[in-house]
């Protein structure tokens, strides 16, 4: 299998599950388009742990983590199975990193795993194992991260980091009727930098971009793109899937990374 590209998602908030607005419809034509791959690795910043876990379980549960939405949503399941092979190799991988990775037998999916992956794989006919992210990242280090598990792409995993490409929780909450230009703004730079294959201007996001402080008030949402860039080769083409502004604040642009041939 040649190798796969990795994924940048923005899974917004759950109600994207049953709301897929303009990036659901491009997930699942992407996942259409994609080389079936043997498993996805997610890594979500609903599963933060002081070291790397690895998740093994053979049927993972869907965990609804979240409250104050729609009762719809805790009814829904996404039934795929672990990769307890693949996800030992990622635990090797992180290990011969310096990284001290352990197994966790007991984890189940995130709503930031399970929430795109009904729209990239609707089916969830894909095995899915989980990677927690380290707690205490910094760029480089969140870089470091996506690069260590980097060499699963050319072993037929698909490496997706979910977050969100701008993430201000306060003012999701509070609501907004119309799109605010700081959003925008602020994604329109990284998706530049994104394009261009511009790691170092990656790395600097957060102290260069615009309105960065607004955006991502903490890290955490913002580091699994670093995650996905780390494990990409940037020099091979990148697909933009737009996803636009939703809720006012929330960009929901995603990439493909290493897209190559592949036409979704």
């Amino acid at each position: 299998m040649s190798r796969l590209p990795t994924l940048f998602v923005s899974h917004g908030a759950p109600s994207f599950a049953l709301d897929p607005g303009r990036v659901g419809p491009a997930l699942t034509a992407l996942g259409r388009a994609l080389p079936r791959p043997q498993a996805v690795l997610v890594v979500s910043p609903h599963w933060m742990t002081p070291t790397p876990r690895v998740a093994v379980s053979s049927h993972p549960a869907t965990i609804h983590d979240f409250g104050g939405f729609a009762p719809e949503l805790y009814r829904l399941n996404y039934p795929a199975q672990g990769h307890a092979t693949m996800a030992q190799r990622a635990l090797e991988l992180l290990q011969a990193a310096g990284l001290a990775a352990h197994a966790d037998e007991g984890r189940g999916l995130d709503h930031g795993a399970w929430v795109p992956l009904m729209h990239l794989y609707p089916d969830a006919d894909i095995p899915v194992f989980q990677v927690s992210l380290p707690a205490r990242l910094d760029a480089r280090s969140a870089w470091a991260f996506g690069k260590a598990l980097a060499p699963l792409a050319d072993e037929g995993v698909l490496i997706v980091g979910s977050g969100s490409l701008t993430h201000n929780l306060y003012e999701f909450r509070s609501g907004h009727g119309r799109e605010e230009a700081y959003a925008a703004e602020f994604a329109a730079w990284v998706r530049e930098a994104v394009e261009r294959g511009d790691a170092a201007r990656l790395l600097r996001t957060l102290d260069e971009a615009p309105h960065a402080q607004r955006a991502h008030p903490t890290a955490e949402h913002f580091w699994p793109l670093l995650v996905a860039a780390g494990a990409a080769d940037l020099t091979q083409p990148v697909h933009v899937l737009e996803g636009g502004i939703v809720h006012g604040v929330l960009s929901m642009d995603s990439f493909a990374f290493g897209l190559g041939g592949v036409t979704a």
